[in-house]
């Protein structure tokens, strides 16, 4: 399963110290979801042995530096037995006060074997005289134990990168401190964002579709930006928009809101609510950490 609610509410003490142990199958997506982690400010070690692991609590929860949210990646490149000594390392950690989170990145075989056919990366598994296909029926087994005890298990076969990236930043942003802000821009011919907390028109505002160059480009893209950025209009409604969350947000911090979503949409969802969530997420970053974008009709 892949359920954002149900993983937001696995945060029962945001306020203590969090490791969450990244797992799962090599091409699942746990280097993007590792990535997702680092965003939201944890303290992010890939391929780590299992042995080391309270050390690394320890050293990065003390001193004046001191960091409460851990994120570590382990997989097959681990030595065997790393997986049967995880679940009591892990358990030894849980009883300390440590609040632990074991996370399995699933994916469909098949899928798997379309990814590693499509980056040419060789599996970990994959020694020679090894099909790919028995390197994951292998890998499977042996991390077969570490999913039966994992809190939860996030299915990546019908996910890209930028989705996967999405629902584990939003699923774990209630560890983190203050409020976490998503911007994300679509079009309206394809409905709201059931997940928006505000949602924002900018259907009136200039349209770059309706110039021939700027049509396949998006509103990453410079002559897009410099476009936009030459209309008052375009500017006052950035102003406007800006003000208001300047305005609001902190109201939500207030009563202990941990994630807003601000949804920004347009007739297309490329060029004009892309440039916004741009502008906007650039503009809060500069003061505030935790911050994202999602585009998603160019995702």
């Amino acid at each position: 399963m892949s359920d954002v609610d149900t993983t937001r509410s696995r945060i029962s003490d945001p306020h203590a110290t969090h490791l969450i142990v990244l797992t799962g199958m090599s091409g699942g997506g746990k280097t993007v979801a590792l990535r997702a982690l680092e965003d939201l400010q944890f303290y992010c070690v890939d391929n780590l042995p299992t042995e080391l692991l309270p050390q690394l609590v320890s050293a990065a929860s003390r001193g004046s530096g001191k960091r409460r949210l851990i994120a570590v990646g382990v997989d097959v490149r681990n030595r065997g037995d790393d997986f049967q000594r995880m679940p009591a390392v892990l358990s030894e950690l849980a009883e300390a006060g440590v609040q632990v989170h074991l996370v399995f990145l699933d994916c469909r075989d098949d899928v798997l074997i379309k990814r590693y056919s499509e980056t040419r990366r060789r599996h970990p598994l994959a020694v020679r005289g090894v099909s790919l296909a028995d390197a994951i029926a292998a890998e499977r087994r042996l991390l077969r134990p570490l999913m039966a005890i994992a809190e939860q298990v996030i299915d990546s076969s019908d996910l890209n990168v930028h989705q996967l990236r999405r629902l584990v930043a939003t699923g774990y942003a209630e560890a983190t401190e203050g409020l976490t802000l998503m911007f994300q821009s679509f079009a309206f011919r394809r409905g709201l964002p059931l997940d928006s907390d505000f949602v924002y028109d900018a259907r009136c505002l200039p349209n770059p579709h309706w110039q021939p160059a700027l049509r396949p480009l998006s509103g990453k893209d410079a002559a897009v930006r410099d476009f936009l950025d030459a209309d008052p209009l375009v500017a006052e409604y950035f102003a406007d928009t800006a003000r208001w969350l300047d305005t609001w947000l902190p109201r939500f911090e207030q009563d202990d809101r941990s994630y807003v979503t601000i949804s920004i949409g347009c007739t297309g969802g490329r060029h004009r609510s892309v440039y916004l969530v741009e502008k906007l997420a650039a503009h809060y970053r500069a003061s505030r950490d935790g911050v994202l974008t999602f585009h998603r009709e160019l995702e």
